[in-house]
């Protein structure tokens, strides 16, 4: 800082701060920002003309009413469009009419309500200062006088046709979602409760459906595995073999740690236990030879082939069911029976019956 700058400070001029001659600035009190305050008013057509306001009063409750439509089109959609396994054209007609049918239902609501503030409540612009305590009870009776005021100006109670109108959109634009939320109920752990797999089914290799003899499966080798009745014929052939995967390992039989009840599930050191994961239902694919470790790559839940497939690693809680398996009298690989626990996400109450 220069001598001159601080003779200047210390003179006590009234317009310059010694710090401010230290950084250079020079602000003066003309170059002050001064508060705008509030702009000037503007008064809505609403406001000055009775026909504006009606016509106002129209479009909100068309738009109420278009969020009702919408809705119910969408509850309509759902089962005039219904999904067909293997209809990708189903897909596409379900997924746009129930997608346009929710959208009307939200917009409608979402517009109709902002329409309604900006042109039939009130739009003075008040300023208040903010208190950081709490307010007195005299001025928090206040509040509850102002909150009666709006709902007053704001004509809630007056508006009937409006209030009844919203009423009916805010009562139907739920519907679709909980139509299509109803599909994740409690059937689908009942669903996940049974496979294909039953007494004498052949494994069979993915995807060539050729039967796997016992003497295939050498120590280390890894299957793909599904039953090998299904049919790519059945409508339902994919959702059949996505609930029914299976992977097939065989380890050493002397690094199998087995239960009483499983030591017969297993044959001369192969084991089989389903692909899905048990967390959100990935396919568990990645097997490491030398830790006996499979590896589910979406969340990287780790399972302990040896070990019943207890989870080890990661989110999963549950581990992943095993197939009971044996051989037939030519060496083919068979199920002894279902799994005998459901398949899948472990994310809903399936305790087995």
């Amino acid at each position: 800082m220069s001598e001159d700058s601080k003779d200047l400070a210390k003179a006590g001029d009234s317009r310059y701060s010694e710090h401010e001659y230290e950084l250079g600035l020079r602000v003066t009190h003309e170059d002050a920002v001064v508060d705008p305050g509030l702009e000037p008013h503007r008064v809505r057509m609403t406001d000055k003309s009775a026909k504006h306001e009606k016509n106002a009063v129209r479009q909100v409750t068309a738009l109420f009413v278009l969020s009702i439509l919408g809705s119910a089109f969408a509850l309509y959609a759902y089962f005039a469009f219904p999904i067909e396994l293997g209809n990708m054209t189903s897909v596409r007609s379900n997924t746009l009419f129930l997608g346009l049918g929710i959208t009307l239902g939200l917009l409608g609501i979402g517009i109709g309500a902002v329409h309604w503030a900006k042109t039939l409540m009130p739009d003075n612009e008040v300023t208040e200062d903010r208190h950081l305590t709490r307010g007195s009870d005299e001025k928090r009776a206040a509040a509850v006088e102002i909150i009666n005021l709006a709902n007053q100006e704001s004509g809630f109670s007056r508006r009937k046709l409006i209030r009844r109108t919203l009423y009916g959109a805010l009562a139907f634009f739920p519907l679709p979602g909980i139509l299509l939320f109803g599909d994740l109920g409690p059937n689908v752990s009942e669903k996940l409760r049974h496979t294909t797999w039953k007494k004498g089914t052949k494994l069979a290799r993915d995807p060539s459906q050729r039967a796997i003899k016992a003497s295939d499966v050498t120590i280390g080798s890894v299957f793909h595995v599904i039953p090998e009745d299904l049919s790519p014929e059945d409508p339902e052939y994919l959702e059949k073999k996505s609930k029914a995967a299976v992977l097939l390992v065989r380890v050493d039989p002397s690094e199998l740690i087995e239960t009483e009840e499983r030591k017969g599930w297993s044959y001369q050191g192969i084991v089989a236990y389903s692909k899905i994961c048990t967390h959100v239902g990935c396919p568990v694919a990645l097997y490491e030879q030398h830790t006996h470790h499979l590896l589910c790559p979406c969340h990287q839940s780790t399972f302990d082939l040896v070990d019943g497939c207890k989870v080890i690693f990661g989110p999963a809680t549950r581990a992943l069911p095993q197939l009971p398996i044996t051989v037939d009298k030519d060496g083919y690989l068979v199920a002894q029976s279902d799994f005998l626990e459901p398949v899948g996400p472990s994310f809903w109450d399936r305790s087995v019956k």
